[in-house]
């Protein structure tokens, strides 16, 4: 029935009660509960056919608040949302993720209850998370053994409920950011892929409307598929010519400082880029055209409608996008790409903690969640009943 009201399919009791097949008892009781849990408000200003305007019921995106974090190898985004996914508060800061879970975990909550502000915490409604390490996404289960290895094996949901008693849901960073792409500027797509090209290389994969994780939250990882002629380049995990290690931002810094180029970041590699230097466009050409050989295979087995490319390598240099797109057009199959789309992401950065909002509402907002939740009210509510002695 709260799916009915957010999406605008049936606004009023009338329309439910047709949409749904219940009684109009039914939805009465259904209704004031959603009501009283502030999940759902009446307006009166819906217009007039004659007589009494109709009571219009409209879901209630300040009924709560959500909390947010995309974390990056480098830079991290805590935000805190409300129902809609709209970002209320939030702060971008340089952290380093290997610092380990036992100064990232407090440092983000602290970062939450500075932006909560003077919002009640029986606002918080759940909490999601994206962070750059393969994760169990059932039991929010970090698994990188040399990526984040400080984290190796750290289950971050019961840490944060400890602080913030709600939902938890943890997952890899690129799945959060095909998510917020997908559900932000494609959501009449069923097929995306969502390739990050940043410090690492990994990809999210949108398959029939949903983020595809596979059987333990492995899918994507693109970065550790091995390229041909990669020149042994031995990769973070400890197989040799993945395209993580010979054509992510860390690969590119790598390979121009072997050509005696004084680059320390991806802003140094790009001001060289801009200034024509020859060396650095085809270090990056290179790179993209690696890059565009994994994701030939990989569209010629998903058919992805489009293919999204985010990430600050990816949105810093051209040639590289261009190299990407002439292999993955030529490589993959006629029918693969014949209508295939290779877009740069329009959210950014954006894009992490929109998808970690659509993560947690879709997850606290699902009709199982509601249930569970004023099940759970309803029981404490019997529990503080007087009941008559003797």
């Amino acid at each position: 029935m709260l799916r009915l009201i957010r999406t605008g399919e049936a606004v009023t009791r009338a329309e439910l009660g047709r949409a749904t097949g219940l009684s109009r008892p039914a939805v009465q009781l259904r209704v004031g509960e959603l009501l009283e849990r502030g999940l759902v408000v009446e307006r009166t200003d819906a217009p007039s056919t004659g007589g009494r305007p109709p009571v219009r019921l409209e879901f209630n995106a300040s009924g709560g608040v959500v909390l947010v974090a995309a974390l990056g190898a480098s830079r991290t985004r805590v935000a805190v949302c409300d129902l809609a996914g709209v970002e209320l508060a939030g702060r971008e800061f340089a952290m380093d993720v290997e610092a380990g879970p036992d100064v990232v975990l407090p440092l983000l909550m602290d970062t939450w209850e500075e932006l909560l502000g003077d919002r009640p915490r029986s606002m918080i409604r759940g909490v999601g998370m994206g962070v750059p390490a393969t994760v169990e996404f059932a039991e929010g289960r970090t698994e990188s053994a040399r990526v984040m290895a400080t984290w190796t094996g750290v289950v971050i949901p019961p840490i944060i409920r400890e602080r913030f008693p709600v939902p938890v849901l943890v997952d890899n960073d690129v799945n959060v950011l095909a998510i917020g792409e997908h559900r932000g500027i494609y959501p009449d797509l069923s097929d995306l892929m969502f390739v990050k090209v940043s410090t690492r290389i990994g990809a999210g994969v949108i398959a029939g409307g949903g983020i595809l994780r596979g059987a333990l939250g492995a899918a994507g990882e693109i970065g550790h598929i091995p390229v041909k002629d990669g020149g042994g380049v031995l990769c973070r995990c400890g197989n040799t010519d993945c395209v993580d290690s010979v054509a992510s931002g860390t690969a590119l810094l790598r390979d121009l400082r072997a050509l005696g180029k004084d680059v320390k970041t991806i802003a140094d590699v790009t001001a060289l880029v801009r200034a024509g230097d020859a060396e650095t466009m085809a270090t990056v050409r290179e790179a993209g055209r690696r890059i565009g050989e994994v994701l030939a295979g990989a569209v010629n087995i998903l058919n992805p409608a489009v293919v999204v490319l985010g990430g600050d390598v990816a949105e810093a240099f051209g040639p590289l996008v261009s190299s990407i797109r002439e292999v993955v057009y030529r490589r993959s199959t006629a029918l693969a790409t014949r209508r295939l789309r290779i877009e740069p992401s329009r959210l950014g950065a954006g894009a992490g903690i929109s998808g970690c909002a659509v993560m947690v509402l879709d997850h606290v907002l699902s009709p199982e969640a509601v249930d569970e939740s004023m099940s759970v009210t309803s029981l404490r509510a019997e529990d503080l009943t007087p009941r008559p002695v003797g």
